[in-house]
């Protein structure tokens, strides 16, 4: 791995919240120092870790590592940890990436280059998702699949629209566009912190470009049910506002796949089958809908499972938000709107 040379003038500045995140920081951070072709930096700010977290950070040659401080009122936690390392900051572009991320070679260069080239303030990546285990599996392809009806890059990407999404697992944006809209300071309350600060540059005229980024950087976001559970729970209502009316649409989708795939089996036993096609047709459009998430045929198969647990996981997002018990990290949120820290 290349040790990466302080510079006094970098080009990019990483910053990488992290909060318990002793497990994944190696390799993140080894796939972030090892990026060539580039002057950059890289500040990991610690977000009250209790375990070997800031450690960890430390040992690797090139990295600073800062405190996030107390929490301020009214604050998200990973709000206030990414604005005290864009706060020390001294790069011409800033990339904000999750320490659940492993970059690829080559990569921080080539995303700089696509961003100059297009002439945009904002470039966000949607990682390559890795899934293990079957609820991982089941569950993951129907949200990114949901997510990419919901925000069709191609149109976020479009200035001619008002449409606004990015991903804060790689949030590439110039520094000069970054104060231009008051940071993560303007959107500190929000739990969906990449999409609000996505929304803020629109609003200013801004230019953002969006895409499926599985040449450049790859994540496994959850690690078991409890903690998907947990994540969407917190992001869901936030993203689909119909969350009631989709979870009902999904469920009635599953049923109604099951169903035919029951009554096609049925007649290929009991009859020639010469009909039976008819009643494949609806699993075949759910794959195909499903498929536009970029997982494998395998997960695209497993997620007509998890169709129904996408409803359920929509509504508990919901309730929860309006209970104001959204938790998250060891914090809980009062929830939307106006969220607040309450322990």
């Amino acid at each position: 791995m290349a040790t990466p040379v302080p510079v006094l003038d970098p080009q990019v500045s990483i910053i990488v919240p992290a909060r318990n995140e002793e497990a994944l920081l190696p390799a993140c951070l080894g796939s972030l120092a090892s990026q060539a072709s580039i002057r950059f930096e890289i500040i990991v700010v610690d977000d009250a870790s209790t375990d070997r977290t800031r450690e960890i950070a430390a040992s690797i040659p090139g990295v600073r590592v800062l405190e996030a401080g107390p929490l301020p009122p009214g604050w998200t936690g990973k709000n206030n940890a990414v604005v005290t390392g864009a706060r020390d900051a001294k790069g011409k572009w800033l990339l904000f990436t999750d320490a659940d991320t492993v970059h690829r070679p080559g990569s921080l260069a080539r995303a700089v280059a696509e961003a100059e080239s297009n002439h945009v303030d904002l470039l966000s990546y949607s990682p390559e998702q890795e899934v293990r285990g079957f609820w991982e599996r089941a569950i993951m392809p129907v949200i990114f699949a949901e997510l990419a009806r919901r925000y069709p890059p191609h149109q976020v990407s479009d200035d001619s629209k008002n449409l606004a999404a990015a991903n804060g697992q790689y949030l590439l944006i110039s520094r000069i566009a970054y104060d231009k809209v008051g940071g993560h300071t303007a959107i500190a309350q929000s739990l969906l912190e990449d999409v609000a600060l996505a929304r803020a540059l629109r609003n200013a005229s801004l230019r953002i470009r969006f895409r499926y980024g599985g040449d450049a950087v790859r994540t496994r976001m959850y690690r078991g049910f409890r903690q998907l559970r947990e994540g969407w729970t917190k992001n869901l209502i936030l993203l689909f506002p119909n969350a009631v009316s989709l979870a009902l649409l999904r469920l009635l989708e599953f049923l109604f796949v099951i169903a035919c795939l029951t009554i096609g089996i049925f007649t290929i036993v009991t009859s020639d089958g010469r009909h039976s096609v008819i009643f494949f047709i609806p699993l075949v459009l759910t794959l195909m809908r499903i498929a536009t998430a970029h997982f494998s045929w395998s997960s695209n198969v497993l997620a007509i499972f998890g169709l129904p647990v996408f409803s359920y996981l929509l509504l508990r997002s919901k309730l929860r938000h309006a209970r104001g018990a959204v938790s998250w990290k060891g914090r809980t949120y009062s929830g939307t709107p106006g969220i607040k820290p309450v322990s």
